[in-house]
């Protein structure tokens, strides 16, 4: 059991390392890939072939969610009729360790015949991919990092590293934003903290319990009943909240009135409760509940009348809730 733990250890050490070397020796090549990014009036195709095609893959994701249009081109189709997705106003990015994988070094013709810029991230700077390519990152390790040096782990691992360094370079040149970033993953709890908003999961209309004052604690109790969501928003002749009431405001009242139907709701409710608005975020409105330790939110008009109840469990059956 021990030796398995060094083995694991070690390695991941040897992966570590392997990105530990490959920023000390950074230079220029970066920043001038950046800036050849940065001015692409086309899209960003990634490139690669084996398991470092998978990797190229993985970048191609990333440039697409931090607001870069990529695809991933798989070098053996593109070779099969593929190239006709990248245009003269691309650039490529193409990862390859040795740098000589014929079904890559075939393609490039085509991108020199287009005017194509190619960024290269690759481990053999003097390979066929590395002379033909504009920008040249070097993606090399050790020989020893990669189990009998033939193995990618460390030098994928390191291609990652590289292409994750760059999109995240070039968003911030970009200035992309959290809220960008919540456009691109609509769906994702992200994107539903930054983008839903309290009108679009509050209960309104006929689903919104609203009592007047003056109403019977017996109707309130039918109206809370009705709507299902415990609670009821008082309000004065006015239409103007003046209070709510809940669950458990009936359980206190039971326990100290015995003739609790017979009540006006006003005489039950809590007084001027915290309340929210339609535009207000969700996740506002989630902090706003949490920190005042309620589990319903009466939404409110700028006129203060209440047009909708937002329920915690509206907040979990969302997502914004984790």
């Amino acid at each position: 059991m021990e030796n398995t733990l060094d083995r694991v250890r070690e390695q991941l050490r040897l992966e570590a390392e392997g990105i530990r070397l490959a920023m000390l020796r950074l230079g220029p090549e970066m920043q001038t890939a950046v800036e050849i990014l940065f001015y692409c009036k086309g899209k960003v195709v990634v490139t690669g072939m084996g398991k470092t095609g998978i990797i190229a893959r993985k970048i191609s994701a990333t440039f697409a969610s931090t607001g870069t249009t990529s695809i991933f081109l798989h070098a053996a189709e593109g070779i099969h009729g593929d190239l006709g997705m990248i245009e003269s106003n691309d650039v490529v990015v193409a990862v390859s360790y040795s740098g000589n994988t014929d079904e890559l070094i075939a393609i490039i013709p085509y991108l020199k015949f287009h005017g194509v810029p190619i960024i290269s991230i690759t481990g053999n700077l003097t390979s066929r991919l590395a002379v033909s390519s504009d920008v040249v990152i070097d993606g090399s390790v050790p020989e020893n990092f990669d189990p009998f040096g033939l193995v990618p782990t460390s030098s994928t691992t390191l291609a990652l590293a590289l292409g994750d360094a760059l999109a995240v370079a070039l968003l911030e040149k970009k200035e992309f934003t959290e809220s960008d970033f919540a456009q691109f993953h609509p769906g994702g709890t992200i994107g539903k903290k930054l983008l839903l908003r309290v009108e679009d999961l509050m209960h309104s209309g006929d689903s919104n319990p609203v009592v007047s004052g003056k109403t019977s604690m017996s109707e309130t109790i039918v109206e809370m009943t009705s709507k299902g969501l415990g609670c009821a928003a008082v309000i004065d002749e006015s239409g103007k909240l003046i209070g709510i009431i809940t669950d458990g405001d009936l359980r206190r009242m039971l326990e100290q009135e015995s003739t609790i139907l017979q009540q006006r709701a006003e005489k039950c409710m809590t007084a001027s409760p915290r309340c929210g608005s339609p535009r207000m975020l969700a996740v506002d409105a989630l902090i706003l509940m949490e920190e005042s330790l309620i589990t319903m939110l009466p939404i409110i008009d700028e006129g203060g009348k209440p047009i909708g109840m937002l329920h915690m469990h509206d907040l979990i059956r969302a997502g914004v809730v984790g």
